[in-house]
């Protein structure tokens, strides 16, 4: 799967070989919002076109546009995985929320 992102959105991106489109949806709120077009240059600005217009209509309705991933993120592990990450993280010199975010970012792929 692809993604582009803008401003503080990313979208999911497949490809439609049945209507030969590109396909995109906003990732990481639960509000619906999607778009299509037949080149990827179009399908960027569709991309913008659709972020914008989300906002421009959140805020028409008196309703802030949901916003993708706080950074906030919250855990429930065993008792015996805490010990292990609290000690890691405390061998590498570091807190755990460093320690974690290193490793999901790892994880993850992101740098």
């Amino acid at each position: 799967m692809n993604m582009m992102k803008y401003k503080t959105y990313i979208a999911r991106i497949e490809y439609d070989e049945e209507d030969r489109i590109f396909v995109g949806h906003l990732a990481g709120i639960n509000d619906t919002v999607g778009f299509h077009a037949s080149s990827v240059d179009a399908l960027e600005m569709a991309f913008h076109e659709s972020v914008d217009n989300y906002i421009a209509m959140s805020e028409e309705m008196d309703r802030p546009a949901q916003k993708p991933y706080s950074g906030n993120l919250m855990l429930r592990v065993a008792p015996d995985i805490h010990a292990a990450v609290a000690i890691a993280a405390e061998v590498e010199g570091k807190s755990i929320n460093q320690w974690a975010t290193q490793r999901l970012g790892e994880a993850a792929h992101v740098r």
